[in-house]
């Protein structure tokens, strides 16, 4: 294929965009420029777009160009070490994330450079605020990494790959402090008095959409084929329940059902990489373990005598004292309404109670003026007239919150209710100092 003259190449793709502005088939148009569009890196649109808002197309306009800019950045993108992902699968569901994330950094883009150009203040507040609005869905993407982070790199670090995990979480959290601040700043402020700045806010806006790129070019190019290349349908089974959880940033058009049972890190005896997925790792991932070498993670969680809590195992004892070092009070009756335990805090002091009321009937813990309320209390929760009652009092000079929460299992049945006394004296008393503490993390 002969090499285009990279000013020819620019003149083209602008032909491509204004025949995508004109209304023309995104395949059509990809059939009729193929050779150009074989050597155009995503990377490039941007720069032609800003040429096309200099010419005077509205950015409006511009920012449906996103969806060829897509059609790109997945060819070039998901090589054939991505192939044959199902439709609905984890791994495709995050391809799909980063195809809208990327437009929205394009867009982010585009409102900063024509900020930039802008010449009159009602025209710079156009764009502010459609930068405003960009910010606003960036701050959501918090949702696709956190599926990365705690659904992807648990595996990776098993297998004893510990650079890639930690080196990428750097770069997104990173990306969400910055697309944090910079929400945090163009909110607080009046509009005008960020045209007055708007240097400093274009400048931020365009390294945030700079790092946006770099980062789902990582993503699709080295993460996400190292994965597909080591993980087991088992694993993507228990990737989807955690994914389910957090929740997704784009429709899921397509359920995908695994034929494995899910398995987590914990239960993957001693793993390795083997020849055959090292082969088809991307050449970064793969330098990286023959550099360095891989020593898997062969922890074993869970002990003899543990108890299996569904979420995690633990020892009586470890129960017990996890209990009492909560900074709450937590009484329990059974559905007979007789109290089966309670903790005695080490951080906390609620009402007194002692060993002498297990067994005891919940009503009779309580003052014969209240019996009638805790009565009422309990049947309503019991017939799920409401999700849990709250009720405020105070012991001493302290100011306690109670609550009352019913204990339902999987299957709708109800086991009991618990009693959680909270010590809230200061947040209420001292506010301003509390919400000096606050840390945004």
């Amino acid at each position: 294929m002969s090499s285009i003259d990279p000013r020819k190449k620019v003149e083209l793709l602008k032909q491509v965009l204004k025949s995508i502005h004109r209304g023309e088939d995104v395949s059509e148009i990809k059939k009729k420029f193929r050779e150009l569009l074989a050597q155009v890196s995503p990377f490039e649109i941007p720069l032609i777009e800003q040429e096309l808002v200099k010419e005077g197309i509205p950015i409006r306009e511009i920012l449906k160009l996103c969806d060829l800019h897509v059609e790109l950045f997945r060819e070039y993108l998901q090589s054939r070490e991505l192939s044959g992902i199902p439709k609905g699968h984890p791994l495709d569901i995050l391809l799909k994330e980063n195809e809208y994330i990327l437009k929205l950094g394009e867009a982010l883009s585009l409102y900063a450079n024509a900020l930039a150009r802008s010449k009159t203040t009602d025209e710079a507040l156009n764009h502010i605020e459609g930068l405003k609005k960009t910010l606003s869905e960036l701050k959501k993407t918090r949702i696709h990494y956190r599926k990365i982070q705690m659904g992807l790199f648990p595996y990776l670090e098993r297998r004893g790959i510990i650079a890639v995990p930690r080196v990428l979480w750097g770069r997104e959290d990173q990306l969400l402090v910055k697309i944090r601040e910079l929400h945090t700043y163009t909110t607080s402020r009046e509009p005008r008095e960020l045209v007055k700045e708007k240097n400093r806010l274009v400048e931020k806006a365009l390294e945030v959409a700079r790092e946006i790129s770099e980062l789902v070019f990582r993503e699709n190019k080295i993460l996400y084929p190292a994965v597909w290349a080591m993980f087991s349908e088992g694993e993507w089974a228990a990737i989807k329940e955690v994914f389910d959880d957090i929740g997704y940033l784009v429709d899921v058009e397509h359920e995908w059902k695994p034929q494995a049972k899910p398995v987590y890190p914990y239960e993957i005896a001693g793993p390795v990489v083997t020849k055959e997925q090292l082969e088809r790792l991307p050449k970064e991932m793969r330098s990286i373990i023959e550099s360095r070498g891989i020593t898997p993670d062969k922890y074993e969680i869970r002990r003899p005598r543990d108890l299996d809590l569904e979420t995690g195992f633990l020892s009586v004892e470890e129960v017990k004292e996890i209990f009492n070092s909560l900074p709450l009070e937590i009484t329990y009756a059974d559905n007979n309404d007789r109290i089966r335990y309670y903790t005695h805090s080490k951080l906390v002091k609620g009402f007194i109670r002692t060993k002498t009321i297990l067994a005891r009937r919940v009503e009779f813990c309580h003052p014969p003026r209240l019996e009638g309320l805790v009565r009422k209390t309990i049947n309503e929760l019991k017939e799920g007239k409401k999700p849990f009652a709250e009720f405020w009092t105070k012991q001493g000079d302290r100011i306690l919150r109670v609550l009352i929460v019913p204990v339902i299992n999987k299957e709708g049945e109800y086991l009991g209710t618990i009693e959680i006394v909270e010590d809230l004296t200061e947040p209420i008393l001292n506010p301003d100092k509390i919400l000096k503490k606050i840390m945004v993390l």
